[in-house]
């Protein structure tokens, strides 16, 4: 789901796709775990029924009594570890506490990038910028950077850059910067970059919650409605500033569903409005002769105040 326009290199991200990605690699990340974590618990069950079955140390001899272990290389799934001859037979491996345990328990696993993401997130605004607000598991990766005759490009760049079933994609407060970034790699022979239409302005109206750590920019950050007092109702928050954070909590994978489900509901209505306008406008003449009938500005009119209705029942379920 992108688009190209005229003059551009580059293809374009809905700032709402960028949010059902999320949502997939979080979920995918999820259920990996909990697969991992399950395959542990069957083999420590398994480990300590061997152990307590005969009162052995599962291999038939006494426990505390040293016995010659033959160790096999079994490589399968890209994958390597040791197991003993008994265990292959008896199909438990030996476990390697540290490659094998789930991430899920790791303390510092929330601090870390999704594994094997299928995209690389670029901040391309200055340091100080990334600091105070950016998304969440975007790289600062300034602009500047591009103009270095040497190294340019960090390893993770080279990494994903025409990669297989994997994008970069580029964002900034409101395009500038990021087309000339995006420009400049596809120029450089990027093909499977990427830059967030409209950025964190775009951002910030469509799903305002969920997917940045830290406070917007002021440039950012969208208009309290003319005429009213909440301005001067609700204090000013000081800003703050963002968090190392690279994973989404439950709390932002809440708000994403939830701004996701506002604008596919609002989409649905502008279309909706769209096909009754246009009958109207072809029945206009027979409304006009008939005043029995209702006028197509009314009908309008009430749904679109239904519609509005609907929206705003929907109350926010973290609030």
């Amino acid at each position: 789901d992108y688009r190209y326009r005229k003059d551009e290199l580059f293809k374009r991200l809905k700032v709402t796709t960028f949010a059902q990605l999320v949502l997939q690699v979080a979920s995918l990340s999820n259920e990996t775990l909990e697969v991992t974590n399950e395959e542990l618990h069957k083999l420590q069950g398994a480990d300590a029924a061997g152990e307590n079955a005969t009162g052995t140390n599962g291999k038939g001899s006494p426990e505390g009594t040293p016995s010659s272990v033959l160790f096999l290389d079994n490589s399968g799934g890209g994958e390597s570890h040791r197991s003993t001859l008994q265990s292959v037979i008896s199909g438990v491996g030996e476990m390697d506490i540290e490659k094998d345990s789930p991430k899920e328990e790791d303390p510092q696993a929330k601090e870390r990038p999704y594994p094997d993401c299928p995209f690389l997130l670029l901040d391309v605004r200055d340091r100080d910028a990334y600091e105070q607000c950016h998304i969440v598991g975007a790289y600062s990766y300034p602009i500047a950077t591009l103009s270095r005759t040497m190294n340019p490009y960090t390893n993770d760049i080279l990494e994903y850059k025409n990669a297989h079933g994997k994008i970069i994609i580029v964002y900034d407060n409101d395009e500038r910067l990021a087309s000339q970034a995006a420009t400049t790699m596809c120029e450089r022979g990027f093909e499977n970059l990427f830059m967030l239409s409209g950025g964190l302005k775009v951002l910030a109206q469509k799903i305002p919650e969920g997917l940045i750590t830290g406070t917007l920019p002021v440039s950012c950050q969208v208009a309290a409605p003319p005429g009213t007092a909440r301005r001067k109702t609700i204090p000013k928050v000081p800003p703050t500033r963002a968090e190392n954070k690279w994973r989404f909590s439950a709390d932002d994978l809440q708000k994403l569903k939830h701004y996701l489900a506002e604008q596919h509901i609002a989409s649905d209505t502008a279309s909706h409005l769209t096909r009754s306008v246009s009958g109207h406008d072809s029945k206009l003449s027979s409304v006009r002769s008939n005043p029995s009938l209702p006028s197509p500005a009314s009908t309008v009119r009430s749904q679109s105040s239904s519609s509005h209705s609907r929206t705003s029942i929907q109350k926010r379920p973290w609030k």
